[in-house]
């Protein structure tokens, strides 16, 4: 069997549960391949980390990118792609791994840490025009809106910060939330109440937007000072996010309501020889924060650690 297609340990996320689980996995000494379409994952897209200790005022790029130089640091095997399938074989106690325009590869074990993808409004024209005024990711199309306006939809820690953040640009922020009280942190909230460019709308739905070669305005479900539409130069979206796991839907993983893994306090799944780490499960009480995605990487490649010495 060729040298790089077969590995003791798959990991599948290059976020911080992913880089977590390499940089333990190859302390522990086990030969393994990282998987991954962006290293660094989501985080990459943060306006700004202010809840990882010892680090202050760091922004995700820059977080993400000295955990992905830190994991590559021990050499291990990166494989830029896409995980579209995996499948076990039982007769040989492996699981084949399908990655989109790469060669299959085969591993003993399996850390899932694909974390979450980024949630759509589902509104009337918002496919039409993503990438022409609708965007998902502050920090990265931010710099175009400079001095224009912009609505933020969402009340989460990730809308309130793209607020804040789009506010540092743009020369107006609308930001948008259905329910009477935003659940960001205090820490946000304050963020807000400093800052005169942004508008909070609350109690409120966008319908859709619209605009013929890039988005021109939205429509609420409510009336603002006596108008159902806004005029705006873009759209950004920040309403909360879902497990990204369709590629396992045939493994028969055990799962919540909500699509999120089940793991154990070791991070093992219902299925012998995979776990899972990170914003993807049930773990750490669903806080779902880079610290505990880190953990969860780091405790899930010691149980690989401990569960391949077993098989030797």
């Amino acid at each position: 069997m060729e040298e790089n297609k077969f590995w003791d340990l798959a990991i599948i996320g290059t976020g911080p549960a992913g880089l977590s689980a390499s940089i333990y996995a190859s302390r522990y000494g086990i030969k393994h391949a990282v998987i991954g379409m962006v290293p660094g994952g989501l985080i990459s897209e943060s306006h700004k980390i202010d809840n990882y200790p010892g680090i202050t005022g760091l922004s995700g790029f820059d977080l993400s990118q000295k955990m992905v130089e830190h994991a590559k640091k021990y050499s291990p095997r990166m494989i830029i792609g896409r995980a579209i399938s995996i499948k076990k074989i039982k007769a040989r106690r492996l699981f084949e791994i399908k990655i989109q325009e790469k060669e299959n590869i085969l591993a003993r074990a399996v850390i899932l840490a694909t974390g979450t993808k980024r949630r759509q409004l589902n509104i009337s024209g918002e496919k039409e025009l993503a990438g022409k005024g609708v965007s998902y990711c502050a920090t990265c199309d931010g710099f175009f809106y400079k001095n224009k306006t912009v609505a933020v939809a969402g009340g989460g820690n990730s809308a309130v910060g793209a607020a804040v953040h789009l506010s540092q640009l743009a020369g107006k922020v609308f930001l948008i939330y259905r329910k009477a009280e935003l659940p960001a942190e205090e820490y946000w909230k304050k963020q807000l109440k400093e800052n005169k460019k942004i508008e909070i709308i609350y109690n409120t739905n966008i319908l859709a937007v619209s605009g013929k070669e890039k988005v021109e305005k939205i429509k609420l479900d409510k009336k603002i000072k006596g108008q159902l539409e806004i005029l705006i130069d873009g759209l950004f979206v920040e309403v909360g996010a879902d497990p990204d796991g369709d590629f396992i839907q045939n493994l028969g993983l055990a799962v919540d309501e909500g699509g999120y893994i089940k793991i154990s306090a070791d991070g093992a799944t219902n299925i012998e020889g995979i776990w899972a780490a990170g914003d993807i499960t049930t773990g750490s009480n669903k806080l779902r924060q880079i610290i505990t995605a880190a953990a969860e990487g780091a405790i899930a490649a010691q149980s690989v650690f401990s569960y391949l010495k077993k098989k030797e």
